[in-house]
């Protein structure tokens, strides 16, 4: 790469002006790269070379994280499309993709569960869990519900309204258990009812989740009459029950509101200089039917406001002008916060989740692009109002009022680690605050299944977005043979290569690269990690320190006694609750990697069953006991197993007996 490729395009006038002359002024995305050639920045517009043009007038009318932004500019690429609906949706791929560092990135309030249903299966299971993390394509996550206790009654009141199954594993063999003859399971587990009837089942409990309960009774209703008029009365009588326990769970879970009956989402935020709380009141029918949460942070990392073709940061939209003597408007933030947050929020819902109206509590950037795109995703209008008075305008105060109060919440936990940062700064004598900080550990039994485990604390809170596994490849860690100080300096080794590969790349200031490494262990395991890092002559800009379980004591590197400090002091709470974690993680994997060996170990005997076909076993009975119990027919029906090697498998778990 030459000299002028890697200079910044505001160092380079000439070169900057040819490339906004060659973009074009249409529909499409755009991509901000630096001097190292990665994407720092992703954005879209309805006139590319308008909102391009834009960042490189005034500085002074940047905020100052975009003009940090706009200095490291090197290079811009641009993708054009038909309409403003497809860059919306390219550029929402383009940031999942590329988590440039400079784009609003949302993160999900980790205090908040989701209910996750698994249409990827040929028998949905429906769960809450607080980890949304991209499994299938098929599976559907609902939420984050800020009511963790209300979301478990309404799933437990919805196994009982509806036959759902009710256990993970069957519970015996070759018969249902008692939720068969309580008539609350219809016999997955004996595939006592077809595929397809059981996942129309659990497509009226996603409707409960979607907020369509009244449009599910209206169903439920007609189905009901129907079976009455056809004299089947045992059915109209069920589906009755069914009617009148999801009234019951609208009675339980909504709030009403004086309002009319169409359907709408109500959005606003709370913020200060660090953290944005935005809260998402779902009204279906006039009824409060869900409250979503989620945290944006505007502080150091991940937020950037969304510029005008004008070159200020306003919250309304408007037409862009390619007009440079049109003067910049003013800079207001919160409305670029709340367009992300329904970008993000919209992109992963069913078209029978939008509603038709979106009332905002600040104007959004690009809030006709957004409405554009979700009219063709419902096939109906969508609108985005920003309301002033009566009903519409007290309803976006009530979620102001609760998103404050989740400010709050996040401020008070804010306080407390940046307490013990400062904590932790004075007790290593850190120029800085260490706002991220990596945790290391090893697991293994007496060698056996050695991996080592990465966490990722930023801030003082756990970056779960940024955790690593490593198995550890040196050849002299075997079973029997365990060398925690050489696995350490791997990992390390590992874990900063590539600053090694390429000498040029930033390192202090990288987002990627730690204030502080935590080492779990004493002396020895620091001495192993500081020797790979002098070879790596990564030691100036890198602060390691270890920390040893039996006194909670600090070791930094060259000094044979640990640091005076006390166990309770906030700063060492901090790098105990970062050592647990790596620990924690690190041993759930190797739990993890001893479990999956230990069910391969026997299937390995088995001649002509490779590691593909093993996991293809695995993947479809979940256990060895239950390959053991399957017949021929049942191995031979998973995919990659023949008769000839379905009569292996039996052979080997039945074999016949001798005859003396």
């Amino acid at each position: 790469m030459t000299a002028a490729k890697t200079l910044p395009l505001v160092r380079d006038p000439e070169r900057l002006e040819s490339r906004l002359k060659e973009i074009p002024p249409e529909p499409g995305v755009y991509f901000m790269r630096d001097s190292s050639d990665r994407i720092i920045y992703i954005g879209k517009s309805r006139k590319l070379r308008s909102r391009v043009r834009s960042y490189f007038r005034d500085p002074k009318q940047l905020s100052d994280r975009i003009a940090m932004m706009v200095r490291q500019v090197a290079d811009i690429e641009f993708i054009v499309t038909d309409t403003e609906a497809e860059a919306l949706a390219l550029e929402a791929n383009l940031i999942k993709q590329n988590q440039p560092y400079f784009n609003v990135l949302l993160k999900d309030d980790k205090k908040y569960p989701y209910v996750c249903i698994t249409w990827s299966e040929q028998y949905p299971r429906i769960f809450i869990t607080r980890n949304r993390r991209q499994g299938k394509k098929e599976d559907k996550f609902y939420g984050p519900y800020t009511d963790a206790h209300l979301l478990r009654t309404i799933l437990r009141l919805s196994k009982r309204i509806f036959a759902l199954r009710q256990r993970p594993q069957p519970l015996f063999k070759d018969r249902p258990c008692l939720n068969y003859d309580l008539g609350r399971c219809p016999g997955v587990c004996q595939k006592l009812i077809s595929p397809e009837e059981y996942r129309k089942t659990v497509q009226k409990v996603a409707m409960v989740f979607q907020g369509r309960t009244q449009e599910l009774i209206d169903v439920l209703t007609a189905q009901m009459q129907a079976s009455a008029e056809a004299l089947n009365f045992e059915s109209a009588a069920r589906i009755r029950d069914q009617i009148a326990g999801l009234k019951s769970l609208n009675a339980d879970q909504k709030v009403s509101l004086p309002d009319d009956t169409i359907s709408r989402d109500a959005i606003a935020l709370a913020a200060d200089e660090k953290h944005a709380c935005i809260q998402l009141f779902q009204i279906r029918a006039g009824q409060l039917v869900g409250r979503l949460g989620f945290v944006a942070e505007v502080g150091a990392h991940g937020y950037a406001p969304l510029p005008t073709a004008t070159g200020g940061f306003v919250t309304q939209t408007r037409e862009e002008s390619t007009d440079d003597s049109v003067k910049p408007a003013p800079t207001l933030e919160p409305g670029a916060i709340l367009q992300r947050v329904l970008e993000q929020h919209y992109e992963t819902a069913d078209d029978v989740e939008i509603p038709t109206e979106i009332l905002v509590q600040h104007e959004l950037p690009e809030a006709e692009m957004l409405a554009t795109a979700l009219s063709q995703r419902k096939g109906r209008k969508v609108t985005i109002v920003n309301p002033q008075r009566a009903l519409k305008a007290e309803l976006i105060e009530m979620v102001e009022r609760n998103a404050e109060y989740e400010l709050a919440r996040t401020q008070k936990l804010s306080d407390r680690n940046s307490q013990a940062m400062e904590d932790l700064a004075a007790i290593l004598d850190l120029p800085d605050l260490p706002h991220r900080i990596e945790g290391y550990d090893i697991s293994h039994i007496q060698g056996s299944n050695a991996v080592a485990s990465q966490v990722v604390f930023i801030e003082g809170l756990p970056a779960k977005q940024y955790y690593r596994h490593y198995k550890i490849k040196n050849p002299t860690v075997t079973s029997g043979h365990s060398d925690d100080f050489a696995s350490l300096a791997e990992v390390i080794q590992r874990r900063f290569r590539k600053y090694l590969e390429d000498p040029q790349m930033q390192r202090v200031g990288n987002p990627d690269w730690p204030d502080l490494v935590m080492i779990d262990g004493g002396k020895g395991q620091l001495s192993a990690v500081v020797a790979v890092l002098q070879e790596m002559n990564l030691m100036e800009d890198l602060r390691v320190v270890s920390l040893a379980k039996q006194r909670e004591e600090i070791f930094l590197p060259g000094e044979s006694q640990p640091l005076a400090t006390d166990a309770e002091q906030s700063g060492v709470q901090l790098l105990r609750r970062l050592r647990d974690e790596a620990h924690r993680f690190a041993v759930s994997f190797h739990r993890q990697q001893r479990s999956d060996k230990m069910r391969r170990s026997r299937l390995e005997e088995i001649p002509g069953l490779g590691y593909h076909r093993q996991k293809q076993l695995l993947a479809h009975f979940h256990s060895i006991d239950y390959i053991r119990q399957a017949s021929i027919e049942q191995l031979a029906a998973v995919d990659g197993i023949g008769p000839r090697l379905a009569g292996e498998i039996y052979n080997y778990f039945h074999p016949p007996h001798s005859i003396s």
